[in-house]
């Protein structure tokens, strides 16, 4: 039994440093990128934006749980480690200047991240007995809306000012948009395919717990 268990706890303990050291890094460079823009690559990006933006998402998941699910289930390290990524890429994809020296890099985030927080909500929300199309289901409500709220803040936030053809924005958009629609039911498929195999069955339906008695 205790076999068992120590390759879990070493997992999770890799997991929980990954998600601080994550976060920690996360604000660092979003730091940077307020004081110099161009170091990190960021001048007329939207750098206010992910400022504010990223640790509010970033931060999210640890401030619900201290405020409603402290008592009722342990920190999901692994679904917050899926909220913190996104956010930690994309800033280091821009201050590595990845997004203008790889052609393929923003195509890859939108499909990974999406996919990324749509595991973290399906960890979060769904039971583990859930069918493959309730699954999938859950995983397209929230991916294609994920995705088109980025689309619609990323134009607000830099894009609206940017000289580039209309045409080309449009392909962009519509592009991103397919690659998050392909990230979420890929993510939907792993997880599911997890639960039949009985693996990231720890970190039970946040939301659907019941309050523990008295």
């Amino acid at each position: 039994m205790d076999s068992d268990l120590e390759p879990r706890s070493r997992l999770d303990s890799t997991v929980r440093q990954l998600d601080i050291a994550a976060k920690a890094i996360l604000l660092v460079l979003l730091v940077g990128a307020l004081i110099a823009p161009d170091m990190g690559n960021m001048q007329d990006k939207g750098a206010w934006w992910r400022a504010v933006g990223y640790p509010a998402l970033a931060f999210t998941l640890p401030l619900l749980w201290a405020l409603y699910w402290r008592e009722r289930m342990s920190f999901p390290w692994l679904a917050d480690l899926c909220i913190t990524i996104p956010c930690f890429s994309d800033i280091l994809g821009n201050r590595l200047d990845l997004y203008d020296r790889i052609w393929w890099f923003d195509d890859w985030m939108h499909f990974f991240n999406t996919g990324l927080l749509v595991v973290a909500v399906l960890l979060l929300t769904m039971p583990r007995k859930a069918t493959r199309a309730a699954v999938l289901e859950r995983s397209l409500a929230f991916g294609v809306t994920a995705a088109l709220a980025w689309e619609i803040a990323e134009y607000f936030a830099f894009l609206h000012r940017w000289d580039a053809l209309p045409n080309r924005l449009y392909e962009d958009t519509l592009g991103d948009l397919f690659l998050g629609t392909m990230g979420s039911l890929v993510a939907g498929l792993i997880v599911h395919r997890a639960w039949l195999r009985g693996r990231l069955t720890e970190e039970g339906p946040a939301v659907t717990l019941a309050p523990t008695e008295p």
